[in-house]
């Protein structure tokens, strides 16, 4: 098998563990907060939720592009071992903890040392044919997909055959599990080649200067940060606008199992798919399609009055997402500055946590004021926004005739 395949088909898999096993406290934590940890009124339970499950991108977002720099000068595989064994490290720790306060700080910790994700994306990016990127970005997007749906049920599942304890030492295992897979099975081929100091340029741009000078990657950040926060101003709410519609009130839990995961399936299904077709057509192209999709999709969404059509809506929804991520990857694999391919991911990735970080704050806030139907009307607006700043900085000199020519002319 060529090396590039096996380094995507483990990478997935890592992948796959590392984001199931982060998932899986999202089930239980308000009651680990309640039962084992005294937070007995549950509005408090609550409040605590949100700052724990948040506290983890905050630092996230601070910290990437450090990471990312450092990446670029020990390679991408360094950091894949460095961010899954601390992590597993961390959370089994957070087995032990005796107040809130202490997890919550153990999570704060836990985004400092996390990385996981984008330095997989950038190792995948840089060591991949460049035209097979599409394809083999779009392929690990669903394996992070997978884990993302599958966490919350096997956590689920989990309690109730262990404690809430045992639950944060599973996960520490999965992840230093993924961690030994990155050890013994990926190889990095293309390894970064730092440029000594007597070869630089006395006027050449270095870091942070180069990345935001660099067209059209300042516009990618904005678009990654705006996918992220139209997606989390909306999902964290999901659950209540089901028992909105869900009338009957029977098999509740069921129905909102199924509606959260209906948008994931697709994603998971379709980002390969989309991935390969934007390795044909350009992922430029897949990247504004899959927006107006977006757009189209959101809105009734904010409309229906029974669940069964929100079933299907948010099926057609995740189909469109699983070629928003993974395209805005590939463009910055395109137009990342060489040798600084790390850093532009890392930088992508803060820009990202901050949209997942400030997504629920802003949509919690404007819930009691708009609604929850409003809730889809305002991420329908922030898509339609991204569309056009998408169309704006990427297909500036092209008309919407040219585009559709373009896409006529490419067979699927």
């Amino acid at each position: 098998m060529e090396i590039w395949k096996r380094n995507l088909y483990i990478l997935w898999f890592a992948q796959f563990m590392v984001l199931a096993a982060m998932n899986l406290v999202i089930p239980f934590l308000p009651l680990f907060l309640q039962h084992d940890l005294g937070v007995s009124d549950p509005v408090a339970a609550q409040h605590w939720t949100g700052w724990i499950f948040a506290a983890n991108f905050l630092t996230a977002f601070l910290v990437a592009p450090l990471w990312g720099k450092l990446s670029d000068k020990t390679g991408r595989k360094a950091m894949l071992l460095r961010s899954g064994i601390g992590m597993s490290i961390v959370t089994l720790c957070m087995g032990f903890v005796a107040s809130p306060v202490q997890l919550l700080a153990l999570r704060l910790l836990n985004g400092l040392i996390s990385g996981f994700v984008p330095a997989a994306v950038a190792l995948v990016s840089t060591n991949t044919p460049k035209e097979k990127a599409g394809y083999a970005l779009g392929l690990l997007q669903s394996g992070a997909v997978a884990g993302t749906i599958l966490g919350p049920l096997l956590g689920g599942l989990l309690a109730e055959w262990v404690s809430f304890r045992n639950i944060f030492r599973v996960t520490g295992l999965l992840l230093f599990g993924a961690a030994m897979l990155v050890l013994l099975f990926v190889r990095e081929v293309n390894k970064p080649q730092s440029k000594p100091k007597a070869e630089l340029l006395p006027n050449e741009e270095t870091g942070l200067r180069r990345i935001i000078h660099t067209s059209p990657l300042p516009g990618l950040f904005l678009t990654g940060f705006l996918i992220q926060f139209a997606m989390m101003s909306t999902n964290p709410f999901m659950s209540s606008y089901v028992q909105e519609l869900w009338h009957s009130g029977a098999f509740m839990s069921l129905m909102v199992g199924v509606v959260i995961s209906a948008s994931g399936i697709s994603t998971m299904l379709f980002s390969p798919l989309l991935g390969k077709w934007g390795d044909k057509i350009g992922p430029q192209y897949v990247l504004l399609i899959c927006l107006i999709g977006t757009v189209v999709f959101f809105i009734p969404q904010g409309l229906v009055h029974s669940v069964w059509p929100l079933i299907v809506l948010r099926f057609l929804l995740g189909m469109c997402i699983g070629g928003l991520i993974p395209s805005v990857n590939n463009l910055i694999r395109k137009h990342a500055p060489e040798g600084m391919e790390s850093q532009t991911f890392a930088y992508s990735t803060s820009a990202m946590n901050l949209g997942n970080l400030l997504g629920p704050i802003v949509g919690g806030a404007l819930s009691g004021v708009i609604g929850l139907h409003g809730l889809f009307f305002m991420a329908a607006t922030l898509f339609l926004m991204n569309t056009m700043w998408v169309k704006y900085t990427l297909h500036r000199a092209q008309s919407p005739r040219m585009l559709l020519s373009r896409l006529l002319q490419t067979k699927l």
